[in-house]
This record gives C-alpha cells, sequence and structure tokens, in this order.
C-alpha cells in the first residue's frame, strides 16, 4: 500500500504545482475508488472568487460527475495538506473510507491538528487518516509559495 500511496500523492503534489502556477495556495487532491483515479483537483478559490474552491471539494464533484453518484464509498482521498472542517464535513458525507494527507495544517487542520472530526464517534461516518505521505514536499511547496507571496508584498 505504501508504494501506491506514494503513486497517488506524487499526482496531487502534482495538481498542488499547477495551483501554485495559478497563484492559488498549493494544494492538490485526488480521489482514487476502488483503485480507479475517479476524481481530482487543486485550490481553485482564486479563479473565479470560489468560496469552497478547496481541492478536496473539487476532487469530490469530479469523482460524484464521472460516476454519476455523490456517495463516494470503497474511495480514498489523496491530498497534500491535512483538510479542513469544511473539506472533512464534505468528506464525511460523500462516505469516503481513508484519507491518505502529506503534511498536517496548524491553523486549520480538522482530522488531526485542531481537531479529529475523521473519527468523531458522535457522527454516523468515519475515515480511516493516514498522514505524513510525501510530508516535506508537500510542506516544502506551501513554505515557497508563502515566502513568495510576502517577497511580492
Amino acid at each position: 500500500m505504501a508504494s501506491l500511496d506514494k503513486h497517488y500523492m506524487s499526482l496531487a503534489l502534482r495538481l498542488a504545482r499547477e495551483a501554485f502556477l495559478r497563484q492559488e495556495v498549493p494544494v492538490g487532491a485526488v480521489l482514487v475508488v476502488e483503485g480507479k483515479l475517479c476524481g481530482w483537483g487543486n485550490n481553485r478559490r482564486m479563479d473565479g472568487n470560489q468560496i469552497t474552491g478547496h481541492a478536496e471539494i473539487n476532487a469530490l464533484n469530479t469523482a460524484s460527475e464521472n460516476l454519476g453518484n455523490w456517495r463516494l464509498m470503497r474511495s480514498t482521498l489523496y491530498v497534500t495538506l491535512e483538510p479542513c472542517i469544511m473539506c472533512t464535513g464534505a468528506l464525511l458525507q460523500a462516505r469516503v473510507d481513508r484519507v491518505v494527507f502529506g503534511c498536517r495544517d496548524p491553523k486549520a487542520g480538522a482530522m488531526r491538528s485542531l481537531f479529529a472530526l475523521a473519527n468523531d464517534p458522535r457522527l454516523n461516518h468515519q475515515i480511516k487518516v493516514d498522514e505524513g505521505v510525501m510530508a516535506d514536499e508537500s510542506a516544502r511547496l506551501l513554505r515557497d509559495f508563502f515566502e513568495n507571496l510576502r517577497t511580492k508584498k
């Protein structure tokens, strides 16, 4: 499983780099259902002023369209940054089985850093969470983005 996790995370990192080039916060996500790549996305909040334009939401929407179903059971989402509250809520609603993320988000992370929403026993669905896959690459990309942003100001 570790080699598959790295493979799909490398695809998510490629999407994050595309977001970086568009001057979006560089986060990328891919959704795999029963071993098949079905959804993908990166941050698109600036592009069209989309409040919900996070990579995870875009990947969920692409997968739902491709599969013709909003229930994404037997799926794994690979994302370069720990999902926020909004994205974790959407992942729970979509019935995603597993999330693999690169680096933690100490300011907004809702799976491990600030909250543990994915594993809250009060909810009707829980998500298996694995973290740290290609974390250094994910963190470096975010660091570079925000350093570039600060030097432009």
